[in-house]
């Protein structure tokens, strides 16, 4: 049977389960208190600039962006029926100034289809990695800066960028945020220090997790005050004994002007002495291997470029706007079975 959440926690979150796993997360009032605080403070949301609500208010993105600042400080929330195009076109009319959270996949269809509302003031991206192209071509075409926000369902809000002008380094995410204090474990490993960490998970709890502390499985440098995103430890891939993150693979395949998204994975190699192969899944119309190989090989290592290329027409993401590595490799090895 399993046991109630600790009486104190008035609220259950799900972690998103882009590591193949959901966990559930119990809070006391005070912690998401604590974090309505910091992402208000940080992020300056103002009663005069309502937040667009495009994403979802079930997920912990959303609930604290939008519902909790709604109902502690007041600051007020338009709902939009869904995140298509038209449907935020028609939501933003009549209103002077807003506030508008998505997540890149959003950013980017609502840049191509010419939606944004020009009365946005704070635009908000996070729940996934934002490319250096997006926010530069939404910056070229209305001057609007989409702020980079990294956070997690364990502690709420983490960094936020809030610089005005396009990053020039996609691993960055910004400061730590207001009341946010951060540092590396021996692994190279984030971990996060406020009032707003989650009180524990439920119903198996972790020494990961507890007593105003959260350790994360982000790789990360700190450098000048100043947070870079190195991959997950979890996510590494080993090459014959060495290790790379597939966010460095992916960070520089995204530059190329054929890629439109990617994912890259391990797989396990057929030589078992070399641990793991390097897979790119790669949306794209022009499904030129040699060409995005070149691309790899003038800034990477050569051991770091994928032996093995999948080429496909689209990557949904979830319902939270991320793209689950596990499930993409999952589907990629069940479609090597069959051919």
């Amino acid at each position: 049977m399993i046991p109630l959440p600790p009486a104190h926690c008035v609220h259950l979150k799900t972690t998103s389960a882009s590591t193949g796993v959901a966990r559930v997360i119990a809070f006391t009032g005070e912690q998401l208190a604590a974090d309505a605080e910091n992402i208000v403070a940080t992020m300056g949301l103002r009663p005069d600039w309502p937040n667009l609500g495009a994403i979802s208010l079930a997920h912990s993105y959303g609930f604290s962006n939008l519902v909790l600042p709604l109902l502690l400080r007041g600051v007020p929330l338009i709902l939009v029926s869904s995140p298509l195009p038209e449907a935020l076109r028609r939501a933003a009319e009549g209103w002077s100034a807003l506030t508008l959270a998505g997540v890149p996949a959003l950013w980017r269809t609502w840049h191509e289809a010419r939606v944004i509302p020009p009365t946005v003031r704070l635009a908000i991206s996070a729940g996934a990695p934002l490319s250096l192209e997006v926010e530069e071509a939404v910056f070229s075409a209305s001057g609007l800066k989409i702020h980079n926000f990294y956070g997690s369902s364990e502690c709420g809000g983490i960094t936020y960028d809030k610089t005005e002008l396009p990053r020039q380094d996609a691993a960055g995410v910004g400061a730590p945020m207001h009341n946010i204090q951060l540092s590396l474990n021996d692994e190279g490993c984030l971990r996060v220090h406020s009032r707003a960490v989650g009180e524990t998970y439920w119903p198996e709890a972790s020494p990961a997790l507890g007593e105003g502390r959260f350790q994360t499985c982000d790789l990360a440098e700190l450098k000048d005050g100043l947070v870079f995103l190195c991959g997950r430890l979890n996510d590494q891939i080993n090459v014959a004994g060495r290790k790379v993150s597939p966010e460095v693979i992916e960070s520089v395949l995204r530059r190329h002007p054929a890629v439109r998204e990617c994912v890259v994975f391990g797989v396990p190699c057929q030589q078992s002495e070399r641990g793991e192969s390097i897979v790119a899944c790669v949306v794209t119309e022009d499904s030129n291997e040699e060409s995005m190989k070149q691309h790899l090989l003038a800034a990477l290592p050569p051991w770091q470029v994928p032996r093995e290329w999948w080429f496909v027409r689209t990557l949904n993401p979830n319902s939270r706007g991320k793209l689950s590595r596990a499930e993409c490799r999952m589907e990629y090895l069940s479609s090597s079975r069959t051919r």
